[in-house]
C-alpha cells in the first residue's frame, strides 16, 4: 500500500473555477451551488432530523470535501454561501452529525480535529509519522478486535473511526 499526503481540498466547485490550483478551491469565496443538497436532506429526513438551510450547507461542505476537513475550513466554505452562519452552529451541527453516525471526527495528528462524511463507508486511517502519508484501513480489520474484546472482556468497543499512527512500508524500507 502506498500512502498519499493528506489532501486539503474543500468543496468541489460545479464550474470551471474548480480547475484552479491553490490552497483553496474557491479563492474568491463565491457562493457555490452544492449538488448534494437533496441527498443530504433525504439522509437527514430518513434519520428523523429537521432539515435546515444551515445544517444542509454544513453537511454538504463536509461531503464535498472528499477528505478530512477542519471545522475552520468548513466555516470558511459555508460563509461563502451564507455569511451569517455562526461558528457555534457549525460545531453543534458537526457534533450532532457525529452522534448520528453521518460524520466522523478524527485526530489526524495536526492538532485540530478533522471531519469526514462517513455515510456507509466505514473505514479507519493509517498515518505515516515520517512522510505524512495517509492510507485507509477497512473496518473489517477491526471487526475481530471488537469481537475478542466483547467475548473475553465483556467490553463493547466503539471502533467507529480513528487514525493509527506508525511508519508506512516505503519509509520503513528507506530506513533499512
Amino acid at each position: 500500500m502506498q500512502l498519499q499526503p493528506v489532501a486539503t481540498t474543500t468543496i468541489r466547485l460545479q464550474n470551471t473555477e474548480s480547475a484552479k490550483q491553490g490552497p483553496h478551491p474557491n479563492p474568491e469565496r463565491k457562493p457555490v451551488l452544492m449538488a448534494c443538497e437533496k441527498e443530504t436532506a433525504v439522509v437527514l429526513r430518513e434519520i428523523g432530523q429537521k432539515v435546515t438551510p444551515q445544517r444542509t450547507l454544513i453537511l454538504c461542505a463536509v461531503r464535498h470535501a472528499g477528505a478530512h476537513v477542519s471545522a475552520s475550513r468548513i466555516i470558511e466554505d459555508v460563509r461563502a454561501a451564507y455569511p451569517f452562519i455562526d461558528a457555534s452552529t457549525v460545531y453543534r451541527t458537526l457534533a450532532s452529525a457525529g452522534d448520528l453516525g453521518l460524520v466522523s471526527e478524527t485526530d489526524m495528528g495536526t492538532g485540530e480535529s478533522a471531519y469526514e462524511w462517513i455515510g456507509k463507508d466505514r473505514h479507519h486511517h493509517l498515518i505515516c509519522r515520517d512522510c505524512g502519508g495517509v492510507g485507509s484501513l477497512d473496518n473489517s480489520y477491526l471487526d475481530s478486535l471488537a469481537t475478542v474484546l466483547y467475548d473475553e472482556l465483556g467490553f463493547q468497543a466503539d471502533l467507529g473511526h480513528f487514525a493509527i499512527f506508525g511508519t508506512c512500508r516505503q519509509c520503513g524500507e528507506t530506513r533499512r
